[in-house]
């Protein structure tokens, strides 16, 4: 993944030229040669906000800077960062500053402000990631599914499993998977092998997962803590470092063994699709 920061550096600076743009998240993408899917993944790991939400706030930082600093209408300002109304803007603006617009030329009114983004790697010793690439045939899983969208998904999947867990659907949710549909949804399934010769009940699909080579990350420890620790790891240690692969298909897997009775020995992994460079 050589000049892979380099990449998603330039994808944050077109954000930056084009924040009173129409801003599309598969063109933002190919800006570090990334799909969509990984992309906004990654995104997530390694600033710790969606990318709508960085867009989000750095157009609210500017909208700020130019109503204290100009005498510019709130309507044209709002016009140029993308809303069409005043008060979807003023909405945005007090979620994000607390005040509404107005109040923002008021002298010792408190403002908040989001810097752009540097992305930079640094050297930090301690941390160990167990992982290892196999090659794996195509095989079909059973289970039940549900559209998310990227920017809401990590609220929203734990609901999904809780709402599983009150209704096993006959079950065991030893996989969790996430497939592309269109740069800004995924469907998210929870699901098992599926084995041709047991019925099937009508809420129920089956989906084939490609075969090839993955990347099996082991996370031993209670959920979802170990598996989130080691989902950082892998987008800001590992893959910056990765030589002689780079990322296949727009799905990730996430396989569960039974819960240990001791939380602390539970393991699961994390599996992502390569290909050889």
């Amino acid at each position: 993944m050589e000049g892979w920061i380099e990449g998603f550096q330039d994808s944050i600076d077109y954000i930056e030229q084009n924040l009173t743009e129409e801003l599309d998240i598969e063109k933002i993408a190919t800006k570090a040669a990334l799909s969509s899917f990984y992309y906004q993944r990654i995104f997530g790991a390694m600033c710790g906000m969606t990318v709508g939400e960085y867009i989000r706030a750095r157009r609210m930082t500017l909208a700020a800077q130019e109503l204290a600093g100009s005498d510019c209408k709130v309507i044209d300002i709002a016009m140029k960062y993308g809303y069409d109304s005043p008060d979807s803007f003023a909405k945005a603006f007090r979620n994000f500053h607390g005040i509404n617009p107005a109040q923002a030329r008021e002298t010792g009114t408190n403002l908040k402000s989001l810097a752009p983004l540097r992305i930079k790697i640094t050297l930090e010793g301690g941390n160990m990631l167990d992982y290892k690439i196999v090659e794996k045939a195509p095989f079909t899983v059973v289970g039940v599914k549900k559209r998310f969208s990227a920017e809401t998904s990590y609220k929203e999947i734990p609901k999904f499993w809780g709402e599983w867990m009150s209704d096993m659907k006959g079950l065991k949710g030893m996989f969790g998977i996430c497939t592309d549909m269109d740069g800004k949804n995924f469907d998210y399934w929870i699901a098992d092998l599926y084995l041709p010769w047991e019925e099937l009940s009508d809420d129920l699909s089956t989906y084939q997962i490609p075969g090839g080579l993955w990347a099996l990350f082991k996370c031993k420890g209670p959920l979802p803590e170990s598996m989130q620790t080691v989902n950082t790891q892998i987008w800001t240690e590992w893959l910056p470092s990765l030589q002689g692969y780079t990322l296949a298909g727009n799905y990730s897997l996430e396989f569960y063994t039974p819960p240990a009775k001791n939380p602390a020995d539970t393991v699961s992994y994390i599996c992502i699709p390569l290909k050889k460079q």
